[in-house]
């Protein structure tokens, strides 16, 4: 047990398959813990999902903004270069800065609840307005144990371990439900504000096992003159500004759909999580898996197997993020009436959903490559281009939404359909960039995806026919099992249809992820290389 804990995955897709397998065990959770939710009224759900934005907003402006830009590349250079005291000098500076700040910003919220669920949430008044600002100062608790535990996992996969870090989110959704189940009954929608720190305490505590193998030293010092802390800092400001300003994004989202109706936020966080759903299991997991790789390889200055792992990943997100669009959009009706029910959820607001489902799902693509692609400007130390790149963006989403809104006066959908034109718009540019930076090869890049491209193109029409064919005039889909049959069914020809013309046109990606799962079927893992091909003891990372 403790090797398959502690193994290391060296291969990309071997890393990549470990975190989505746990992904997805979370993702279903989260499918799960939504379930769940919608037995709380509509009004109450707005509270619960608008008491998220202020301590989000902590946590992705003073942690992600560290680890996901500067922490893991700066440290892994520090791996490769086997100068273990310097690691933990400089991983301590980095998390007691984080920590001072969230102390200082975390009483600030605190104190201030109300005022600043006022402005979040305009549309809310008197108990609404209340009871949102003690969630609120409930989930900021949650925050502290995130930042701690996802210094943790930094350092693990700064290592080349994933499999910790990818059991983390799992836990902390089954500690939500937990709250949910349990603690509901006395305390309302409380419960599930409890559940959040219950999660994130969880999240904390399943890599503390992992403190002993790789001897972390914390160290109570903050030494902000140190080289390698003073780069961290150079890097992670732009990338802190430009998830400050994606987090401004979210915040106006739920301002403008505060202002829509009363279950507009419900409804734009319950699309958003289906959305995210192949994003977080196929884009992030990729680029996740892919960041300490490209970090390593741009240290020891090695630009071509830098090109090569990013366009091998890129198509990788593109082969696995394709086809689920293509599910999510024609399938989005039956997808939401499944995850959500129909007695707890109104027909009304499951024909919303879908809609803004599928505006969502327009953007699932480009959202994942996103996320390689900003880590490849991170691998190269440049945090800045993709800040810029995001600002632009946010701007673009900004007047599309309050068009769309004000102007158009168009349903919550309208503020979907805004996010995923500011992430084309984004993709875009960071493609161009990066291009421009790197020089790697059109043909290499664009072939192999106008092949993908037109499969999934194919597979979506192949979705469509059976479900117009088979709904109603075979399946009764006002009952569960009937839905389940046509929803299976549907799936079945639209990705049978994806993997033949992808074996067709011999789309390599396709014989590169069936190998991985013959290797998961035979129950062979990776194995355990050392940090470089020279030593003959593995560092204690």
């Amino acid at each position: 047990m403790k090797n398959f804990l502690f193994r290391r995955q060296t291969n990309i897709l071997t890393a990549a398959s470990v975190i989505a397998t746990a992904v997805l065990a979370s993702r279903l959770l989260g499918l799960i813990r939504d379930r769940l939710l919608t037995a709380f009224p509509v009004e109450e759900l707005d509270i619960y999902f608008a008491a998220f934005r202020l301590p989000d907003f902590i946590f992705q402006v003073l942690v992600m903004g560290a680890l996901t830009t500067a922490f893991i590349p700066v440290i892994t250079e520090l791996i490769t270069k086997h100068d273990e005291e310097r690691v933990w000098k400089v991983a301590s500076t980095v998390l007691n800065i984080a920590l001072v700040g969230f102390f200082i910003l975390g009483l600030g919220i605190f104190i201030f609840a109300e005022p600043l669920s006022l402005l979040i949430a305009p549309g809310f008044t008197g108990e609404k307005l209340a009871v949102m600002a003690n969630m609120t100062r409930i989930m900021i608790l949650a925050q502290l144990f995130f930042i701690l535990s996802n210094f943790l996992s930094a350092i693990i996969q700064s290592s080349k371990r994933f499999l910790l870090p990818a059991i983390a989110p799992v836990v902390y959704n089954l500690g939500i439900i937990l709250g949910i189940v349990f603690l509901s009954p006395s305390l309302g929608i409380y419960g599930a504000a409890w559940g959040v720190v219950i999660g994130t305490f969880l999240h904390f505590s399943v890599q503390l096992p992992v403190i002993g193998h790789l001897k972390i030293r914390y160290q109570p010092i903050i030494d902000i003159k140190d080289q390698y802390a003073m780069e961290i800092g150079r890097l992670m400001l732009p990338r802190t500004l430009g998830l400050a300003v994606a987090q401004i994004n979210f915040t106006i989202d739920t301002i403008l759909a505060s202002l829509i109706s009363a279950s507009s936020i419900t409804v734009f966080n319950f699309a958003s999580h289906l959305a995210q759903l192949p994003i977080g299991l196929f884009g992030a997991t990729i680029a996740q898996a892919s960041l300490p790789t490209l970090s390593e390889e741009q240290a020891r200055e090695n630009p071509e197997n830098f090109k090569t792992t990013l366009l091998n990943s890129f198509h990788q997100i593109l082969f696995l993020t394709l086809p689920a669009t293509a599910i999510l959009i024609v399938l989005r009706i039956p997808v939401v009436r499944l995850v959500f029910g129909s007695k707890t959820f109104p027909w009304e607001a499951t024909v919303l959903t879908g809609r803004t489902l599928a505006f969502f799902g327009l953007g699932i693509v480009a959202q994942g490559l996103i996320q390689l692609l900003v880590r490849g400007f991170y691998a190269l130390r440049d945090s800045r281009t993709p800040v810029k790149i995001g600002i632009f963006s946010f701007a673009v989403n900004i007047m599309a939404s309050m068009t769309a809104i004000f102007i158009f006066h168009l349903p919550v959908w309208g503020l979907a359909l805004s996010s995923t034109i500011g992430d084309l718009v984004n993709v875009t540019f960071l493609l161009v960039s990066l291009y421009k930076k790197v020089r790697f090869s059109l043909t290499l890049l664009l072939i192999p995806a106008i092949k993908m491209f037109f499969a999934a193109l194919m597979a979506g029409i192949s979705l469509y026919i059976p479900m117009k064919l088979l709904d109603q005039l075979v399946f009764d889909t006002t009952r569960v099992m009937p839905l389940i049959a046509l929803t299976g069914i549907a799936s079945f020809a639209g990705l049978s249809v994806y993997l033949f013309l992808t074996w067709l046109l011999e789309i390599k990606e396709l014989s590169a992820f069936t190998g991985i799962i013959q290797r998961i079927l035979r129950w062979k893992t990776s194995e355990t290389l050392p940090l470089s091909p020279t030593s003959t003891t593995e560092s204690p990372l």
